[in-house]
């Protein structure tokens, strides 16, 4: 008896010390997920009124927003970080609001239970702990500005600055806990021979989607700031990183996402380290040394054009490792795998290149580009445009394979050496690119008037693939491919008919098959499914599996 009262007394010390130290990491997790703002000795910025000018046209200072008739937001903020930051809250303080609601609706659609969410939230936070840390002061102090314009509505995500600092990382953790890869872009670049007056010029579709309302409210950004080069950035509401930009002194940056291993801790964002570079770079040697010095914790491309160095480059970029890519050649291409001797035949990257849509979507676009030396804008725009596989294949309008895969939040076309770009409007990169001079933005003393502000006369028309029956079709596949991801009811027979050689559209319609217990339905049209152009490897496993599924439950 003895011996057994020893036994529970030490078995209820081991318990209790287990759920101390369960309680202690629980108050540690919500103690770091909720990340403290920078402390800023001058805030008279937020003094500063917004006034309305005319049309859509708002001024802050000297400072403006508009919305032209493409429906792209044209906004101008200068200054110092934290006085840039107010005056970008207060201008674009709506599409802030509304790009959050975007994303977090988007976030609850994929992860409908609250308690998982709210775990969600703490293990972000987790693992976002030190994020702080691997910023700069500079930038911490411009997205504590912004945030003041978020709306209250969201605290159960966590205070306004960590919401905005953590949106931040939200591409880099998205790819690296599930490689979603929710960034599957294309990039690609020709100068001297290859293009028609030798100039340089660079086009990528931005392949980011996170629902429709988040592509919704594009911003084209000029930024002027205290410190470093005058730049040009495509983005969003309340997000100061870089995607896709272009600095005065013809630099240009872009990213792309590469396979990673899932991150413990937190390093700096990818869109960060691409802002830095294109603020404080003026060549390639300073990018890659910016690069350097930042630690990530994922694995991206930075595919980089130098007017000064009269070429491109692909820095390539692990948590632990930087190699650069020089083709040698007046060309360059980048999907999502790595090139350079150093990652080429890492263990990720030929699991990227064996399993993924990259390597496929690689060689239709040195296809196209063979097709369609010397390159002009509206060349690289057809390019950006082409929806079709290898040989103009008919692989289904949508494929991840295709370097259009109608899913782009933006797509843009740079020629740096006359700081020119180009940028899609909508849908996707069908719509007109709309074509910007920095030189004219940057040289404009305020905005008076609400008026283009456009190279209007260069811009690249629409793609007639929008007038035609075929858009018309895609638009009824994906309505179905949307209504399965809120479970709604679809029309299989519609969604097969309107998008006949994508293999996506017999999954979908075997997908609601399934759900519905009509299995030998769904078997004939995975079956159908397998005999098109799959885009990865996982999904054609993922269908076959459900064929074993359906056969199964068919049997029983």
């Amino acid at each position: 008896m003895r011996i057994l009262k020893k036994t529970l007394k030490v078995l209820a010390i081991i318990v209790g010390i287990f759920v101390l130290l369960i309680l202690s990491f629980c108050l540690y997790v919500w103690k770091v997920s909720d990340i403290q703002p920078p402390s800023v000795a001058d805030t008279s910025a937020f003094s500063l009124p917004r006034n309305h000018i005319e049309g859509t046209l708002y001024h802050v200072n000297d400072n403006w927003i508009r919305k032209n008739r493409w429906g792209l937001y044209e906004m101008y903020i200068s200054g110092a970080p934290f006085e840039m930051g107010v005056k970008e809250g207060k201008l674009s303080q709506e599409e802030i609001v509304s790009q959050e609601i975007a994303f977090t609706d988007e976030i609850k659609r994929m992860i409908p239970s609250k308690d998982y969410l709210h775990f969600l939230k703490y293990v972000v936070g987790f693992i976002n702990r030190d994020l702080p840390d691997h910023v700069t002061d500079e930038y911490k102090q411009e997205i504590y500005g912004i945030s003041h314009a978020a709306a209250d509505s969201f605290s159960w995500i966590g205070n306004k600055y960590a919401r905005i600092l953590n949106y931040h990382a939200a591409h880099d953790i998205g790819h690296a806990l599930q490689n979603m890869m929710l960034v599957g872009c294309t990039s690609f670049g020709a100068w001297g021979d290859k293009t028609v007056n030798g100039s340089m010029l660079l086009g990528r579709n931005f392949d980011f989607w996170v629902g429709d309302k988040f592509a919704e409210n594009k911003i084209v950004s000029f930024y002027k700031p205290k410190n470093g080069f005058a730049f040009a950035s495509i983005t969003w509401g309340g997000f100061t990183g870089v995607v896709s930009g272009m600095n005065e002194k013809g630099l240009t940056v872009t990213i792309n996402a590469a396979r990673s291993d899932i991150p413990f801790g937190a390093a700096t964002p990818v869109s960060l380290v691409a802002r830095e570079v294109l603020q404080y770079a003026a060549n390639i040697d300073q990018a890659i040394a910016i690069a350097k010095k930042r630690k990530m914790f994922v694995s991206e491309s930075f595919l980089v054009g130098s007017t000064a160095d009269k070429k491109s480059i692909i820095i390539e970029k692990t948590p632990s490792q930087l190699d650069v890519y020089d083709p040698g050649v007046n060309v360059i291409q980048c999907t999502n795998h790595y090139q350079s001797k150093l990652f080429e035949n890492q263990k990720l990257n030929l699991e990227q290149k064996d399993k993924s849509a990259s390597v496929y979507r690689y060689q239709r676009l040195q296809e196209l580009m063979q097709q369609n030396y010397p390159l002009t804008p509206q060349k690289m725009a057809t390019i950006l445009r082409d929806r079709r596989g290898l040989g103009g294949a008919n692989i289904g309008d949508g494929n991840e394979k295709a370097v259009n895969q109608l899913i782009a939040h933006h797509s843009i076309i740079f020629q740096p050496d006359s700081l020119k770009f180009w940028i899609s409007t909508s849908p996707w990169q069908l719509g007109t690119y709309v074509c910007y001079d920095l030189r004219k933005i940057f040289s404009l003393n305020g905005l008076k008037q609400d008026k283009d502000i456009a190279n209007v006369a260069e811009n690249i028309a629409p793609d007639s693939f929008l007038s035609s029956k075929e858009f018309l079709h895609f638009l009824d596949y994906r309505k179905n491919k949307l209504a399965l991801l809120h479970g709604l009811n679809i029309d299989t027979a519609q969604v097969v008919h309107s998008n006949p050689n994508m293999y996506d559209a017999y999954r979908i319609a075997g997908d609601y098959c399934l759900q519905n217990g009509w299995y030998q339905s769904a078997i004939n049209y995975y079956n159908q499914a397998l005999k098109h152009e799959v885009a990865t490897k996982d999904e054609r496993e993922a269908i076959s599996k459900k064929i074993a599924i359906s056969e199964k439950r068919l049997k029983q």
